[in-house]
Formats: structure tokens, C-alpha cells, sequence
């Protein structure tokens, strides 16, 4: 089974991220928290599931996938399989993510669209230091002036 059994849900989604995706949030726990009021279920996915427990450990994330060994592909299908919520979500960030989701039959979100939706902040969104945008600023600032 794909769904770890934790109490009764009647939410109407299941909610997954590709690691990738999630960790584009500046607050993945709250991404988490926030999502459990309307998931049914929420979890990580990933290739790389040793990179998934790791991530989710560190942040301390109640993970609701049981990943197993499963590449991705896999995985999606049995979490779609195992779910008894109507609906099924994907946020995922890339052209592969989003061939998964349609091969699996769950709807692909990114993690803006997501993130304006929920009123979740993306890691970076002010452009002040240690953002995203900041960093590359700095980099080819530096690459420029040597």
C-alpha cells in the first residue's frame, strides 16, 4: 500500500509534492500544516527516496506516502490507486513531473500556482539576501567583476 493509515480524512484531496517542489517554499512545514486542513492526504515523492525521509525528518513532516523503493512513476500510481479522495494533485516543477501526473491521472500544479492559491511563500520571494534571486545577482556580479 501506498497511503500510510493515519486516522480518518475526509478531505477531498490528496496532495503530493515532488521534492523539488516543496522545497521551493520558505516553510515547508507550514506548506504541510496549512495542506492537512483540506488534504486527505499529504506527502513527498521523489527518485531519490532516501533524499525524501531525509528531507522530511528535517523538517519534521508527517509524511503520509509510504515510498518504498518505487521509482517515481510507480509510486504516483499507487498512491492514486490507494486513495479514496476524489481529488489528486501534483505540484512538481518540471516537464517530466508534468508527464507523470498525466500518465498517473493526478491535475499538475507548479509550486507558484500553488503557493498563490494557498497564500504560501516561495523561498526567495522578497529578492532579499539568501534568495534565489539574490544569490545569482551575487554570483554573476561576481563573475563579472572577477
Amino acid at each position: 500500500m501506498s497511503i500510510a493509515a493515519e486516522g480518518d480524512r475526509s478531505s477531498e484531496m490528496t496532495l503530493a509534492f515532488e521534492l523539488a517542489a516543496i522545497e521551493q517554499f520558505a516553510d515547508p512545514k507550514r506548506v504541510f500544516a496549512d495542506a492537512r486542513e483540506w488534504s486527505r492526504y499529504v506527502g513527498v515523492v521523489a527518485n531519490d527516496t532516501d533524499a525524501v525521509v531525509e528531507f522530511v525528518a528535517d523538517h519534521d513532516l508527517a509524511q503520509d506516502f509510504e515510498l518504498g523503493d518505487r521509482d517515481i512513476w510507480l509510486t504516483m500510481e499507487g498512491i492514486r490507486e490507494s486513495s479514496d479522495a476524489p481529488r489528486h494533485v501534483f505540484v512538481g516543477t518540471t516537464p517530466e513531473d508534468r508527464r507523470i501526473a498525466d500518465a498517473t491521472g493526478w491535475e499538475y500544479r507548479t509550486p507558484a500556482e500553488v503557493a498563490d492559491a494557498a497564500g504560501w511563500s516561495l523561498g526567495g520571494d522578497d529578492g532579499g539576501p539568501g534568495s534565489a534571486g539574490s544569490d545569482l545577482l551575487a554570483r554573476l556580479w561576481t563573475r563579472i567583476t572577477g
